[in-house]
């Protein structure tokens, strides 16, 4: 059994075949964290807990001065007493008191995983449940602990459950959904964090005293930073060292946090930020919070990217697309911005066809009077002067020329200068007597609005039913500000936050779940909202706005971390690039592109035919090899360095495919042998180029020599099948 309770122990023991994970009950009230890590065969409390009469403790037991809540390792915090460290959640009630007493009261093991009411979560085929049930007698108040293990991977995920059992109304002002105390604090800290054009920078520093942390109160998770927090022993490398891995499941306000306390444990908390948040917590009723992924790996930064792959391929996006291959697409905006006509984008669809293209994306300016970012979100009727025939009759052309179609909507946004603002202002972000400000030219739908959810709901209904759009590209383009809503009352204000995400997550459910057929992109200026939240509607997300191939570079590194390849939009841009004007050779940025959901993002029509022949052939290569890149296993061969070379590794079962970058070129260049390190050792590689053939273990620990590379990003690949 993955979940078994030892009642002679008092200890909850979660294990496969990969980890365990442990949770004591002390003096029956409190839950203890023992034991996190590779799995033990048994459990006898060797690392038994040590209680020590500290200064300034406070003791639930007045005569045991050694046992106090602040120095043991708690499963969840205390509230208003007993534990002064960050709090995991916060009940206020009708007489303004903040203090609860919520202790042990029982479990129950649970076959499968149940699903969150409103929130995208993971699905359970082969999991286990455990729901630990605490209690406040005196509020009666009801707080459920839950912990899935899944059979097959080194996973945990954790969530919280409140429920009101009394007769008055309680404000739930801190809703976490994990907390976690390690008895240890020299690890090191990994974040992502960027901004837009920039994101997923990966950030490592030693632990220190006090509280670290990350947060977004931007209504979304934000490029700033990533809901992701790691903690790593200080020699752990790609290929080696333990490394722990907490991931949110959630797109809106998040706060992840790590406290270093006086006597040296490390407490780690994840939730919605309580910052922008209450809930209402009437009498019978309850509230979910999110879903957090605890991941553990033994063997490095690498294997930790493996299991987040596999259990997010596996277990998150809609079952539909988990071994579907994805088209290869030409989307329309930086080859045109707004302006186009019908004519020009039949053009280039033919154009693209005789490439090879599989995917035609109209992105931005085809509705409306949209002739700028200046106009027309909400009125997503055809622009009739660009498309005198509209959508559906372009989708018709496209697919004569054998392509699939696609379209750009925004549907969360809507411009002061809209049909659609003049007839319902009501519907924007706003609060009474304040000006609304404006975030590119437009403000926000307030999706906490049932009438606006519906809206969107039927809008996009509209344009799916006629079964000739293929894929929308979901864009979102601005930061929520004013945050209220005028269906609720003064006291649930501070609720609207997350209400909106309830909302997003109520339209992605229904329209995703109609049109099954239909391929989503999540989008937020790139990756402004890229989470496992979105992920769990949209199996693919655009990755930045930069599509420079040596940032791309960058930044598919950094998400790498957490997604596989496949889920990360990456285009073939122009050269000089638009947003930061380098020029990169088209070799490099097909190498890039192609390192993850490939596509191409350029004037196709200017480009030479020399250019146009290589694009050609980059398009029959990556056709032939599109299982390996889109579902095979990704591996980072090399830490990213301040040169931002990189180098990545493709393998299944009977091919493996190398991706070198030298980044910027360096002067007096030492001498470098990169090793593959994770082909099978036993096995013969051919070098499909030159013929060579090599031994895994050759190539793995002896490595191939990288030849000296003159000029600023220059790539190349190595093909290997595997001959026996």
């Amino acid at each position: 059994m993955p979940i078994y309770f030892d009642a002679s122990q008092n200890v909850f023991h979660l294990s496969n075949n990969e980890i365990s994970y442990i949770i004591g009950i002390e003096k029956e009230k409190y839950l203890t964290h023992r034991y996190f890590g590779p799995r033990l065969a048994e459990y006898h409390q060797v690392n038994q807990l040590q209680m020590i009469d500290r200064g300034f403790a406070t003791n639930p037991i007045s005569e045991e001065r050694t046992f106090s809540l602040n120095t043991l390792p708690l499963e969840t915090s205390t509230q208003g007493s007993l534990d002064y460290r960050v709090s995991n959640y916060q009940f206020r009630n009708l007489d303004g008191y903040c203090i609860t007493n919520l202790v042990y009261d029982h479990f129950e093991i649970i076959e499968g995983k149940r699903s969150l009411e409103g929130l995208p979560s993971l699905r359970g085929e082969q999991a286990q449940t455990l729901a630990i049930y605490l209690v406040d007698h005196i509020q009666l108040l009801e707080m459920v602990l839950y912990y899935t293990i899944y059979e097959d991977l080194p996973v945990i995920t954790r969530s919280v459950g409140y429920k009101n059992n009394g007769t008055q109304a309680v404000y739930i002002e801190n809703a976490g959904s994990m907390l976690l105390d390690f008895p240890r604090c020299d690890f090191d800290l990994l974040t992502l964090n960027g901004a837009h054009t920039n994101e997923a920078t990966i950030h490592r520093q030693a632990l220190h005293p006090g509280i670290q942390k990350i947060a977004s109160t931007r209504g979304t998770s934000s490029p700033q930073h990533h809901p992701f927090l790691g903690l790593a022993d200080r020699y752990t490398n790609e290929d080696q060292g333990d490394v722990y891995g907490f991931h949110f499941i959630y797109s809106g306000n998040f706060v992840a946090q790590a406290e270093v306390e006086q006597y040296g444990s490390t407490r780690i908390q994840i939730g919605i930020n309580p910052e922008n948040f209450e809930w209402k917590l009437s009498p019978g009723a309850t509230f979910q919070t999110p879903e957090v992924v605890l991941n553990f790996s033994g063997q490095g930064f690498n294997q930790l990217s493996q299991t987040f792959h596999k259990l997010y391929q596996t277990y998150l996006i809609p079952k539909q697309w988990k071994q579907m291959e994805r088209p290869i697409l030409l989307n329309s905006w930086e080859g045109n911005y707004f302006d186009f006509t019908e004519e020009d984008l039949i053009r280039q669809a033919q154009l693209a066809s005789t490439l090879g293209i599989e995917l035609f994306v109209l992105d931005d300016g085809w509705f409306g009077q949209r002739v700028d970012d200046t106009t027309s979100l909400g009125d997503w009727h055809v622009n009739e002067v660009k498309l005198p025939n509209g959508i559906e009759h372009l989708a018709d052309v496209i697919h004569q020329q054998k392509m699939k179609f696609g379209l750009w909507f925004e549907p969360e946004m809507i411009s002061v200068k809209s049909r659609l603002f003049e007839k319902h202002p009501e519907w924007s972000l706003q609060v009474p007597n304040y000006p609304q400000t404006q975030g590119r030219q437009q403000l926000v739908l307030n999706l906490s609005l049932p009438e606006v959810q519906d809206h969107l709901i039927n809008m996009l209904t509209a344009y799916l039913s006629s079964n000739k759009i293929d894929y929308i590209k979901w864009d979102m383009n601005r930061h929520l500000t004013e945050v209220s809503s005028f269906l609720l009352p003064n006291d649930q204000q501070k609720e609207v936050s997350h209400r909106y995400v309830l909302g997003l997550y109520r339209i992605l459910s229904e329209v995703t779940e109609q049109f099954p057929q239909v391929l989503f992109e999540n989008c937020s200026s790139g990756g402004g909202r890229f989470d496992p939240g979105m992920v769990a509607y949209m199996p693919q997300t655009w990755a930045s706005d930069n599509t420079d191939a040596l940032c791309r570079s960058k930044i598919q590194y950094g998400y790498s971390y957490l997604y596989p390849p496949i889920m990360m939009g990456a285009h073939v841009s122009d050269s000089p690039n638009h947003q930061v004007g380098r020029n990169t050779p088209l070799e490099s940025r097909f190498l890039i592109a192609m390192s993850g959901n490939f596509g191409y993002e350029l004037a196709i029509e200017k480009q030479s035919p020399q250019d146009l022949e290589m694009i050609k052939e980059q398009i029959v290569f990556y056709k032939k090899h599109r299982r390996l890149l889109q579902f095979g296993q990704f591996y980072r061969l090399k830490e990213l360095d301040a040169a931002c070379s990189t180098a990545w590794l493709f393998k299944n079962e009977t091919e493996a495919l190398l991706v070198y970058s030298n980044g910027l070129a360096q002067a007096a260049q030492t001498i470098q042998y990169l090793k593959t390190k994770y082909l099978e050792e036993s096995a013969l590689y051919k070098d499909m180029r030159t013929g060579e053939i090599y031994s895994g273990s050759e190539l793995n620990h002896a490595g191939i020599l990288v030849p000296r590379i003159k000029g600023d990003f220059n790539c190349f690949y190595i093909h290997w099948t595997v001959i026996g």
